[in-house]
C-alpha cells in the first residue's frame, strides 16, 4: 500500500547517520596513525641494522650488543602498539558495519541487510503468505543472530503461535530489558565477528564433539605408559649415577612399542584443531554474555543462572580445550614431539584430557545453545524495537472468567505494514469483536486488499512473538493464525492451482472446528479464484457461512460483489472495501479501508489504459447494486 504524502525522516536515522560519520572520522585518523607506525617500524629496522653492523665492523662489540638489544626492544614496543592499533581499527570497522546494517534495516535497504538462508516448514499455514521467511521477509529484517540455533529460535517465535502466556511474558520481559542495552546487543554480534565470519553452527559442533577420540582401554594403556615412563626415568637416573647397569632399556623398549602402536598421527591434531575452532567462537560469545548477566534480579541473569554452575562454566571449559589443543599442537614439531613423548606419554595424556573435555561439553552443550538462542532471539527483537521507537507494544486481552476463557477480539488503530518504507505505508483501523466475525473486503485490482491481509497477519505474528507492532493501538486475544493468500500449483505432486487452494481452505476450515484450542484468525485472499464464476459463488457462500459458525474470525477478500449480500444471512459478517479514483486518465489509489461494499470496479479500465480492446461505454466502473 502506498502513501502519497512523504513524512519527515525518523530521528533514529539521523542519529545513526551522525554516528557512522563520527566512526568514519575516527577510522580515518586511526588509519593515518597506522601508516605512521608502519613507516617508523621500517625506519627503526633500517637504522638499527645500520648502527649495529657499523659498531660490529669497527670492533665495538659491547656497544654493538647494546645497540642491538635497544633497537630490538624499541622495535618490539612500536610493533606491539601498532598491533593494538590495528586490532582496534578492525573493531571500529566492524562496529561501523553493524551501524550501517542498522541504517539499512531502518530504510529497508534489502541489498545491504545481511541475509542468511532460511526456510519455513513445508505446508506451514501462513509463513509464506505473510512473508515471514525468505528474501526481503520479516526474518530477513529482524535477524541479528550469530548461531544457527539463535536463528531457529527466532523463526520458531514467528511460526509457532500462539505461545503459552507465561512463556510470552518471560520472553517480553527479556526483550524490553535489552532495548536500552544497545551496546550489549551490538557487541554480541561484534564478539562473534571478531573470531570469524562463519556462524556458530550447533549441528556441526555436535558432530565434531561426537567424533570418537582415542581408542578402547585408553585409561588402562595410559596407566601402563605412566608406570613404564616413571620406571625408565628412575632406572636411567640410577644408571647415570652408576648405581645400576643400563636396565632402563628394558622398560623403555615396551614403552616405545606401545607409543608407536597407539600413535594417532596427524588425525589427533586435526581433530583437536577442529574442536578448538568450533568452540572458540561459542566460548567468546557465551563468556561475553556471562560477564553482562551478573546483575541479579534481571531477566538476563535469571536466564543465565543454569550456566553458572562450577565445572560446567562455558568459558572455563573452552579455555581448558584451548590449553589441551596447544599441548597437542606439539605434534607439528616432529623433533620436539618425539623428545617429550620419549620422556612421558604426552600424547596419551592429552588425548585422555581432550576426551574428558569433549564428554563434558557434549553433556552441557544443549543447555548452552538453548540459552544462547533465547538471548539472540530476544536481542533481535529488542534491536527491532529500538530502531522503531514509535511502534506500539501490544496488549493481550486477559481471559474473561465469566466466559471460561472463550472469547475472541482483535482491535487495531493506525495499523500499517512494517516491511513497507515509512514514506510509503498507509495505516488503517480494524476491529473484530466476537467469534464468527467475518470482514468481507471487496475492491478493485491493486487497491490494497492482499496487502491489508498481510499487514494484519504480520503484526499479529509480531505481537505473539513478543515484539512491538507497526500500529498506534493493538489489542488481541491469543489466536492461531491461518491464511490462504499465495497458492501454487505443483507439477511434482500433480496438484492444479484450484485443487491446491481447496486443500488449503479445507485445512483452514478444519482448524476452526477445533474448539479446544484458541480461536483462529483466518486471512483469505480472493476465495476460490481458481474456478468459474457460478461455482465460485456457490462455494464461497457455503464456505463463508460455515466460517461464521466456527471457532474463528477474520477477513475474506473477493472480487465477487454478489457475495456482499451475505451480511443478510451471516450474523457476524460485515462489508468493507478499498476503492480507486481516475484522474488525468490514470488510476489512483489511497489504500484506505472504508465500510460497505465497493462501489466501483477497474478491470476494464486497466485493460483500456494498457491498450487492450474494450467495448465502448463499458469502462465506467459503476457497479449495479446486487
Amino acid at each position: 500500500m502506498l502513501q502519497n504524502q512523504p513524512v519527515p525522516p525518523m530521528p533514529k536515522t539521523h542519529g545513526l547517520t551522525r554516528l557512522v560519520a563520527k566512526l568514519d572520522r575516527v577510522i580515518a585518523i586511526a588509519t593515518t596513525s597506522s601508516s605512521t607506525f608502519t613507516r617508523w617500524r621500517l625506519i627503526l629496522f633500517i637504522i638499527g641494522t645500520i648502527c649495529t653492523v657499523a659498531l660490529y665492523k669497527t670492533g665495538w662489540y659491547l656497544a654493538g650488543n647494546g645497540a642491538l638489544i635497544a633497537f630490538v626492544a624499541l622495535f618490539l614496543t612500536v610493533a606491539a602498539y601498532h598491533n593494538r592499533l590495528e586490532s582496534r581499527l578492525h573493531r571500529l570497522r566492524l562496529w561501523k558495519h553493524i551501524k550501517l546494517v542498522h541504517l539499512a534495516r531502518l530504510r529497508l535497504d534489502w541489498t545491504h541487510i545481511p541475509a542468511r538462508s532460511s526456510s519455513a516448514p513445508e505446508h506451514h499455514p501462513y509463513a509464506k503468505d505473510l512473508d515471514l521467511v525468505g528474501p526481503r521477509s520479516l526474518l530477513h529484517l529482524l535477524d541479528t543472530t550469530v548461531s544457527s540455533h539463535g536463528q531457529a529460535r527466532l523463526v520458531s517465535w514467528l511460526l509457532e503461535q500462539p505461545p503459552k502466556p507465561d512463556q510470552w511474558l518471560v520472553r517480553r520481559r527479556l526483550i524490553q530489558e535489552l532495548i536500552p542495552r544497545s551496546l550489549f546487543r551490538d557487541r554480541l554480534g561484534l564478539e562473534a565477528q571478531l573470531i570469524g565470519e562463519q556462524e556458530i553452527n550447533g549441528r556441526r559442533l555436535e558432530a565434531v564433539l561426537n567424533h570418537a577420540v582415542g581408542f578402547p582401554h585408553l585409561t588402562t594403556i595410559l596407566g601402563i605408559q605412566v608406570l613404564l615412563a616413571a620406571t625408565t626415568i628412575g632406572l636411567g637416573f640410577c644408571a647415570l649415577l652408576n648405581w645400576l647397569p643400563n636396565y632402563w632399556m628394558w622398560s623403555f623398549a615396551p614403552y616405545a612399542l606401545l607409543y608407536f602402536w597407539t600413535d594417532q598421527g596427524e588425525e589427533l591434531l586435526e581433530h583437536a584443531v577442529g574442536v578448538h575452532f568450533e568452540l572458540e567462537k561459542l566460548g567468546a560469545v557465551l563468556g561475553f554474555i556471562e560477564r553482562h548477566a551478573r546483575p541479579r534480579h534481571t531477566a538476563l541473569a535469571d536466564l543465565w543462572e543454569p550456566l553458572r554452575t562450577p565445572g560446567v562454566n562455558p568459558p572455563q571449559l573452552v579455555r581448558r580445550a584451548a590449553r589441551t589443543l596447544h599441548a597437542i599442537s606439539v605434534k607439528a614439531h616432529p623433533l620436539i614431539h618425539l623428545a617429550v613423548n620419549a620422556i612421558c606419554p604426552w600424547d596419551l595424556w592429552f588425548t585422555s584430557r581432550l576426551q574428558r573435555i569433549q564428554t563434558q561439553v557434549t553433556t552441557h552443550l544443549p543447555t548452552w545453545l538453548d540459552r544462547l538462542a533465547e538471548v539472540e532471539a530476544a536481542s533481535a527483537l529488542a534491536t527491532f524495537a529500538a530502531l522503531h521507537p514509535s511502534y506500539r507494544w501490544p496488549d493481550p486481552i486477559p481471559a474473561d472468567p465469566q466466559r471460561n476463557g472463550a472469547q475472541a477480539r482483535l482491535s487495531a488503530k493506525l495499523l500499517a505494514h512494517p516491511l513497507i518504507p515509512e514514506t510509503h505505508r498507509i495505516s488503517n483501523d480494524l476491529t473484530l469483536d466476537t467469534l464468527g466475525s467475518v470482514l468481507l473486503v471487496t475492491g478493485s485490482n491493486m487497491s490494497g486488499k492482499s496487502t491489508f491481509l498481510r499487514t494484519l497477519g504480520i503484526n499479529l505474528c509480531l505481537a505473539q512473538a513478543g515484539a512491538p507492532v507497526c500500529a498506534g493501538l493493538f489489542e488481541w486475544t491469543w489466536v492461531r493464525v491461518a491464511t490462504c493468500i499465495r497458492i501454487d500449483d505443483s507439477l511434482e505432486a500433480g496438484l492444479s492451482f484450484f485443487y491446491a487452494e481447496v486443500k488449503r481452505l479445507k485445512s483452514l476450515l478444519d482448524q476452526t472446528v477445533d474448539r479446544s484450542s484458541p480461536p483462529v484468525v483466518f486471512l483469505i485472499d480472493e476465495i476460490f479464484k481458481g474456478t468459474n464464476n457460478r461455482e465460485r459463488l456457490i462455494g464461497s457462500r457455503a464456505f463463508i457461512t460455515t466460517l461464521g459458525q466456527g471457532n474463528g474470525f477474520g477477513l475474506v477478500t473477493t472480487h465477487d460483489l454478489e457475495l456482499t449480500d451475505l451480511d443478510k444471512t451471516v450474523p457476524g459478517l460485515r462489508n468493507a472495501h478499498f476503492q480507486e479514483t481516475v484522474a488525468a486518465g490514470a488510476l489512483q489509489f489511497d489504500y484506505k479501508l472504508r465500510p460497505g461494499p465497493c462501489p466501483t470496479t477497474n478491470a476494464l479500465r486497466i485493460m483500456e489504459l494498457e491498450g487492450l480492446p474494450v467495448p465502448k461505454g463499458e469502462t465506467g466502473g459503476k457497479v449495479i447494486d446486487p
